[in-house]
């Protein structure tokens, strides 16, 4: 017998509190105490719930101030499909053997527009910070203020390097998307779509430079027309609209390449509702390969993401900043692997 999925109201009956009190405790929305907040994590690492269940000890907790302690900072934890689940779980295993605590602290929007720090940040408390999902440049400015020892795993597309107070970890974008978009231009197609927002993040953007290197190089032109690259909050912004943005468009290109894998399966269901086929109508590419790249059909080329060993690289350079502030800061990054699948033809 399949064994039931945990959900919110699962955690809120054990706890003997409210759904809604359960939800924003998880979200790090509302007006919820510490304490409260804490104990619906716990459980909700208990029941292996979504995201949490990867987490496996109350170190990923708030501790006292006599604990070492790094702080988790983002605005999204990431869920089990997200590169970044696996990514923290690394990460939590590294800094626990050398005696370290994880904390999390949610950054709502209400924080991120009055540039303030969440409720349960004690700075006093923090050895280092750990940023992810953490893309606005303002906010980012905000902790590395703080002069704490920082790493942020992607980043705001817009920081400059030599001005920025804190090492930077990525996943490889711009050679494996580069790479690619070459092997399908050299497969004879010459229309291709890139579809995502390339200012949403670091990320992001270095896969739009290695498509727009591999255009160049062939020779082609890039059409904006047949690109998708509106403001990232609008891809999800309600159902059908990455069906109205592929409606509009004069004529599609022959290939799509997505910014992620969430992405691609939206331009993937958005293509088959206009019953065109993949890849004998037209090619979709994503980035990530998250679970769903081989569930959706046709299973989706992809870019493979090392994230388990990010995590342990994202621990080793900030344990080193703490050992040593004073170093010249990092950017590295961890090389990525493209991975061909049913949505793209076999090529030679």
């Amino acid at each position: 017998m399949a064994k039931e999925k945990v959900t919110i109201q699962h955690i809120a009956d054990a706890l003997g509190i409210s759904r809604n009190t359960a939800s924003k405790a998880l979200n790090g929305s509302g007006s919820i105490p510490d304490e409260t907040r804490n104990k619906v994590i716990r459980k909700a690492i208990e029941l292996k719930y979504k995201q949490f269940a990867f987490m496996e000890s109350e170190s990923l907790l708030t501790k006292s101030s006599n604990s070492r302690n790094i702080a988790l900072l983002t605005e999204n934890l990431p869920n089990t499909s997200h590169f970044g689940s696996t990514l923290i779980s690394g990460l939590e295993k590294r800094i626990s053997s050398e005696g370290y605590n994880l904390s999390i602290h949610i950054v709502r929007d209400i924080e991120l527009e009055s540039l303030s720090l969440p409720n349960n940040f004690d700075k006093a408390n923090v050895d280092g910070i750990v940023c992810i999902e953490l893309f606005d440049l303002e906010y980012s400015r905000l902790i590395t203020d703080l002069g704490i020892p920082t790493i942020f795993i992607d980043c705001s597309a817009h920081v400059c390097f030599p001005e920025f107070q804190a090492d930077v970890l990525l996943m490889e974008n711009e050679h494996s998307t580069y790479q690619l978009t070459k092997k399908l231009i050299e497969g004879g197609y010459k229309e291709l779509g890139f579809i995502g927002d390339y200012n949403h993040c670091r990320s992001f953007n270095e896969r739009w430079v290695g498509f727009n290197r591999a255009l160049t190089e062939a020779g082609l032109e890039l059409k904006l027309s047949q690109c998708v690259v509106d403001d990232d909050r609008l891809f999800s912004s309600k159902p059908g609209w990455m069906d109205e943005r592929l409606g509009e468009m004069e004529k599609l290109p022959s290939v799509f390449i997505c910014a992620n894998d969430y992405i691609a399966i939206s331009v993937i269901k958005a293509l088959k509702n206009r019953n065109l086929s993949i890849p004998g109508d037209i090619v979709v590419c994503g980035f990530d390969n998250g679970p769903e790249s081989v569930i959706v059909e046709p299973h989706l080329t992809t870019v493979h993401i090392y994230s388990n060993e990010m995590g342990v690289k994202a621990a080793e350079m900030l344990l080193s900043r703490i050992h040593d502030p004073n170093q010249p800061h990092q950017v590295s990054h961890i090389y990525t692997k493209p991975i061909f699948r049913e949505s793209t033809p076999k090529l030679e």
